[in-house]
């Protein structure tokens, strides 16, 4: 949006959000700052304090759990829900009123995510919300929130009308980045664009050295991101080449989809301390444990983000006189949390472990579907070796180089000893030779500072990390010719992506028009090639001798307008953008200009 007035990064995590921003204008007074915007929320019965953390938390209670008026906001004195600091707390403590880890949800195929399913436990009589609506929640009070602070007296620089950034997992396939934007717009976000949380972690980095990041790498460095954030693990991989005596960054291999993080880690810790209560006698319901689960997250970070602690409180509450009666208070200690996180999750393991892939239970709950496998540095070695190709290996061996820096991001790697033991195995997966650490400005906060940077370097004020397509594609098109008996029509090859086309950019392909079926189902036929490097947009193959190959199909139903029948064919013109999270969007724009549809295809899933 070229007459916003800021751009907006959003950090729409698992634990926590934040907000961070700059000017648009390069002649403003903070032209070239990033700021972290304080968002007020509700920390205690009717205190509403800013925080720079915005805690991933809906809190729905019943007509008994708060007093009048505490959950009253500046903009909203009539709220009845929570989010932030005191949703996360009270509903730690009534864990079937809580939504937490919306965002996982959103990935979650198993179950219906625009439905009122969450919180997942909560009483059949309870308030529910969907997956969508949680996540627009979060997003609402971050826009009510900026329109509160910076925009009361000053409309054009209302939440709606900025440039916004919105980071998502560099693993999220295109249905959760769908309800993700659906979100948003339900959050009255129209326009916005999404950016990988690697990508953004690591343009945090560059703003956070200025000019100085060219002196911290050098070519043929290959960058890994390490992502372990509440909900998931994303690993990417950034290589440094030169183009005319310029360094430049060039993003080459993300990650699979791993539900793998915090959650996990709180979850484990839970378990350790209900098998501690059991041994005294002490056995806790299924809404206890929850509570316990919440409870454990709070000591763990804790624990994790000071070091001058040995122990954490643990709290549950009690159920009535016939289970305990009580409050249950135990502590969880340094060293339990140590073991269990680095033995667990982080085991030393050699470059060719990968994760296990074990028989499931014929039938299970409906939650989350975690990770099977815990083991982070077995689906860290699995990415490492899918990305180069090659066996790993370290220096003098045979394999693809190893990479030879890296930068962590998410909350999980605050702690030092979990950092140092990611960097011990991959020292010993690079036969003894460490890797170098770019340290990251601020974990908690690195995400939505580099979308910020972000939409700083699409207006020419930074640098961008490079994705061209490693390959052309094309849209498969009929040919218009009479039917022959027991012979298909013959398809054209259209180039609407080619190579090495820039994510983030688009294409206007209005050399000629195309007829679109609408109103009755098609299929789509998606191109691509490894040898064709030369086709420029626009350009129609008629013959390719096993030069292009089909890499997806799409069957759908582009709506028609009442008066149209069936298989109508409507004149288009193309437009395709391939977007930063590695999708093509192909528009399909009727004569005119009033009507157009979509086909969007995930180029990284087909890779």
């Amino acid at each position: 949006m070229s007459d916003a007035k800021y751009i907006i990064g959003i950090d729409l995590g698992t634990t926590h959000c934040v907000l961070a921003y700059a000017a648009a204008s390069p002649e403003a007074a903070e032209a070239l700052d990033v700021r972290t915007f304080s968002i007020p929320q509700v920390v205690s019965p009717g205190e509403v304090r800013g925080q720079a953390l915005l805690p991933s938390f809906v809190f729905l209670p019943g007509p008994h759990d708060v007093p009048p008026g505490a959950l009253a906001l500046p903009w909203n004195p009539e709220a009845d829900s929570a989010v932030g600091e005191f949703a996360r707390n009270r509903g730690g403590e009534l864990p079937n009123r809580l939504v937490s880890s919306a965002k996982s949800w959103l990935c979650h195929a198993g179950v219906a995510r625009t439905e009122p399913i969450l919180p997942w436990d909560g009483p059949p009589d309870g308030r529910k919300i969907s997956p969508v609506e949680a996540s627009a929640q979060l997003l609402k009070h971050l826009r009510d929130a900026w329109n509160h602070e910076m925009a009361s007296r000053d409309p054009d620089s209302r939440f709606e009308e900025q440039d916004i950034y919105l980071t998502v997992p560099a693993s999220f396939d295109a249905v959760a980045r769908e309800l993700t934007v659906m979100s948003a717009h339900a959050a009255g976000i129209q326009t916005l664009t999404l950016l990988e949380e690697p990508q953004a972690a690591f343009y945090a980095w560059i703003e956070s050295q200025g000019d100085a990041w060219r002196k911290a790498v050098r070519v043929g460095d290959s960058i890994v991101v390490c992502d372990i954030g509440g909900g998931t693990t994303d690993f990417s991989l950034i290589q440094v080449t030169e183009e005319d005596g310029q360094l430049t960054l060039r993003r080459v291999a993300v990650g699979d989809h791993i539900l793998l993080g915090g959650d996990n880690m709180d979850l484990s810790l839970a378990y350790s301390v209900q098998a501690r209560l059991a041994q005294k006698g002490i056995r806790l319901d299924s809404w206890q444990f929850r509570g316990l689960w919440h409870s454990c997250r709070s000591a763990k970070e804790l624990l994790l983000n000071d070091a001058r602690l040995d122990a954490a409180p643990a709290v549950i509450l009690g159920r009535g006189s016939s289970l305990i009666g009580g409050t249950i208070r135990t502590e969880i200690t340094r060293m339990e949390v140590e073991k269990i996180l680095l033995d667990g999750f982080f085991p030393l393991t050699e470059a060719n472990e990968f994760p296990s892939e074990k028989p499931r239970v014929g039938m299970r709950e409906m939650g989350l579907p975690y990770e099977s496998d815990p083991g982070v540095s077995r689906h860290l070695a699995r990415f490492l070796n899918d990305a180069q190709g090659t066996p790993l290996c370290g220096e003098g061996g045979s394999g693809g180089p190893f990479p030879s820096v890296l930068l962590f991001n998410g909350g999980v790697m605050k702690s030092p000893l979990i950092r140092r033991r990611i960097l011990e195995i991959l020292g010993r997966w690079n036969g003894g030779h460490p890797l170098r650490e770019l340290v990251s400005p601020d974990l908690d906060l690195a995400v939505a500072r580099g979308a910020a940077y972000y939409g700083l370097a699409r207006r020419g004020r930074g640098i961008r990390i490079r994705g061209g397509s490693a390959r052309p594609y094309y849209i498969g098109i009929e040919s218009a010719m009479p039917a022959v008996p027991g012979i298909p029509a013959p398809m054209k090859a259209l180039c609407v992506v080619p190579f090495g086309m820039e994510e983030g950019s688009s294409l206007e392909l209005r050399q000629r028009e195309f007829g679109l079926v609408v109103g009755e189902q098609a299929v789509f036929h998606l191109l691509s090639s490894t040898t064709r490097k030369t086709d420029p947009p626009g350009e129609i193959v008629e013959s390719w001798g096993g030069e292009i190959q089909e890499v997806a199909t799409m069957e759908a139903l582009l709506p028609a307008s009442e008066p149209e029948e069936g298989g109508t064919l409507i004149p288009v013109w193309l437009y395709s953008s391939l977007t930063e999270v590695g999708t093509l969007e192909l528009r399909c724009v009727a004569r005119g200009g009033d009507r157009s549809w979509k086909l969007e295809f995930s180029l990284r899933e087909q890779q």
